[in-house]
C-alpha cells in the first residue's frame, strides 16, 4: 500500500490538525439502495462495496489508525432472503482468500467479533484460518463484526456473567463496568472514539451498544460503494472538531 504524494500531504494535515481516532468503527449502509439506484441486483452492490472496504482499509492503516471496526453482517441480516445471504457469505469467503496475503504483508492483524458458530462452516474455517495467520501482525488491528448485534453481545455477557456467578467463581456485588466488559466479545479492543455510517441513515442500528457510550458519531449522505478515503478524511476532521469531555466541563481557554 502507498498514498500519492497529493493523498500524503492530506494525511499530513491530518496529522498536524489534531489528535487522530484510536479506534474507527464504521457500519457501511447503502449497497441495496446504490444498486437499486443503478437498476442492479443488490447482490452487485455488495461486490462494488469490496473496493471501499479495501481503500479506507489502506487509508486507516497509512495514517497510523490503531484498530477499524467495519459492520459487516448483523444477527438480522439472517432475515433477508436466502439468495442474497448465500451471496453475501460467498463475498465474504472470497474476500478473505483474495486480501489474506495483503492483510499479512502490511502487519494488519484481522479479528472478528460475533456469533462465529451462526456462520456457514466454510465462511467460518476460511475467516478463522485468516485470523490465525494475522494474529502476530500489529500494525493495526482490523475488526469484522460477524453475525453480530449490540443487544446480542451483551446478552452473551450477562449469560457468560450468571454462569461463573452460579459456579461459584464471582459475586453479584463484584461486578461493574471493567468487570463486565471482560465478558464481551473481545475484551481487549478499546473503545471505539469515532463511528461513521454511510448511506445517510442517523442510527446506530444496534452496533457495539456497550461500547459507543462516549463515541462521536459521523453520518455521511454517500452509499458505501462511493466511500472513498476522501469521506474518511472528512469524517476524521470532524472528529478533531469536536471538543470530547466524557462528562467532564468544557475545557478553558
Amino acid at each position: 500500500m502507498s498514498a500519492s504524494v497529493s493523498d500524503q500531504e492530506k494525511q499530513q494535515e491530518l496529522r498536524g490538525r489534531g489528535e487522530l481516532p484510536r479506534h474507527v468503527a464504521v457500519i457501511m449502509d447503502g449497497n441495496g439502495r446504490w444498486a437499486r439506484e443503478k437498476g442492479k441486483p443488490r447482490v452487485l452492490g455488495h461486490r462494488a462495496g469490496v473496493d471501499s472496504v479495501r481503500d479506507v482499509t489502506e487509508a486507516c492503516a497509512e495514517l497510523g489508525i490503531s484498530y477499524l471496526t467495519l459492520y459487516t453482517f448483523s444477527t438480522e441480516n439472517w432475515n433477508r432472503p436466502s439468495q442474497e445471504v448465500n451471496a453475501l457469505m460467498g463475498l465474504l469467503i472470497k474476500s478473505l482468500e483474495k486480501e489474506a496475503a495483503t492483510l499479512h504483508d502490511n502487519d494488519i492483524r484481522l479479528v472478528s467479533i460475533g456469533d462465529r458458530d451462526a456462520l456457514p462452516t466454510a465462511a467460518r474455517e476460511r475467516l478463522e484460518a485468516v485470523c490465525e495467520a494475522t494474529k502476530g501482525n500489529a500494525a493495526m488491528t482490523l475488526v469484522l463484526a460477524l453475525s453480530y448485534s449490540g443487544r446480542w453481545e451483551i446478552l452473551q455477557a450477562a449469560r457468560r456473567f450468571a454462569r461463573d456467578t452460579a459456579s461459584g467463581n464471582v459475586t453479584v456485588d463484584s461486578l461493574d463496568a471493567a468487570r463486565f466488559k471482560t465478558y464481551l466479545s473481545n475484551p481487549d479492543l478499546p473503545d471505539p472514539d469515532l463511528l461513521i455510517r454511510t448511506g445517510g441513515e442517523r442510527r446506530i442500528s444496534n452496533f457495539l451498544l456497550w461500547q459507543m457510550a462516549y463515541t462521536e458519531l459521523h453520518f455521511s449522505s454517500a452509499y458505501w460503494p462511493d466511500f472513498r478515503r476522501l469521506h474518511l478524511y472528512e469524517a476524521i476532521r470532524d472528529y478533531q472538531d469536536r471538543d470530547r469531555r466524557f462528562g467532564r466541563v468544557e475545557s478553558a481557554g
